[in-house]
């Protein structure tokens, strides 16, 4: 039997600008989910759409490359929890974007490289080197100004759903930080292939089996306008097409080296929600969210080594 041999890597510049396309169609995806809420779609349906739509690509993938859909015994229980984090996160993020800036909710979100090598550290793994420590404490700083804290602290009026949207965030970033340590730590030996459509097959079932209990006022609820269709109909498309490429090509886009500049999602929202939406962040937040993001960056070449 010949040795496997690895796929060849695309050129750098043509990695860096899909990843950039990449990034921007998952913050796409994020603006289309707030128009489709703004018009009447439920979260509960919202996602379930989605991961629909996601779980039928990847069963054409399965078929596509003749990959066997086995998740062996010692696997099972991780392969549900992972299933259950990615449901709740899922959901969070949808209930956050409802509430706050698409760009804040992000951003927010995107901590959770820092609550990773905290729970890795927490759980036995490497312990967080000085230089990383101080980047994650700059990050963040970043966040209390994008957070917009010296305005709350001056007394600026705090609104409860703000609160909420915020809260939102930072468990979608909890759980997703969860998530990866779990497919890191416990699933690795798993096909990506596999485990990927076992999770979010696992949450579309969970989904609509807890759809009909009504734990959502309005969680189930259909689009009331064309609009509201449109949009719900772009979130399945935009997700989709991302997570398939992305899946797809990873092995050739050299994630080692290159898995910074998906952090386009963020600074793509506040464009798209500006544009879109006419949603804005003061100078003050620009600035934490340029700190922020720039934390994240400098965190994710920490761990990557160079070639």
């Amino acid at each position: 039997m010949p040795p496997a041999t690895s796929p060849t890597l695309l050129p750098r510049h043509l990695a860096i600008i899909l990843l950039l396309m990449l990034g921007s169609s998952f913050a796409a995806n994020h603006i289309a989910a707030k128009v489709a809420l703004d018009h009447g779609t439920g979260l509960i349906i919202s996602v379930i759409f989605r991961s629909a739509v996601a779980t039928l690509a990847l069963s054409m993938l399965l078929i596509w490359r003749k990959q066997a859909l086995h998740v062996p015994r010692q696997y099972l229980g991780w392969q549900l929890l992972l299933g259950a984090l990615i449901t709740m996160q899922c959901m969070l993020i949808y209930s956050s974007i409802a509430r706050i800036p698409v760009a804040l909710a992000l951003l927010v979100a995107n901590m959770y490289p820092i609550l990773l090598a905290l729970l890795t550290w927490i759980l036995g793994g490497h312990k967080p080197t000085r230089k990383t420590s101080i980047i994650m404490v700059a990050i963040l700083i970043g966040l209390l100004l994008a957070l917009d804290t010296p305005s709350l602290i001056q007394g600026a009026t705090l609104d409860g759903q703000w609160v909420l949207g915020v809260v939102c965030s930072l468990l979608t970033a909890l759980t997703f930080a969860m998530g990866l340590w779990v497919t890191e730590n416990k699933l690795a030996p798993l096909p990506g292939l596999v485990r990927s459509f076992c999770t979010i097959s696992q949450t579309l079932v969970c989904l609509i089996a807890l759809s009909p209990l009504g734990l959502l006022p309005g969680g189930s609820a259909l689009p009331h306008d064309a609009t509201g269709w449109i949009a719900l109909s772009l979130v399945c498309v935009l997700y989709t097409t991302g997570f398939v490429t992305l899946f797809v090509l990873a092995p050739r886009l050299d994630m080692t080296r290159n898995a910074p500049f998906m952090n386009m999602e963020p600074v793509a929202s506040l464009i798209l929600g500006w544009l879109i939406l006419k949603q804005t962040l003061n100078s003050t937040q620009l600035l934490g969210g340029a700190v922020v993001l720039s934390g994240i960056v400098a965190l994710a070449y920490q761990r990557s080594p160079r070639k």
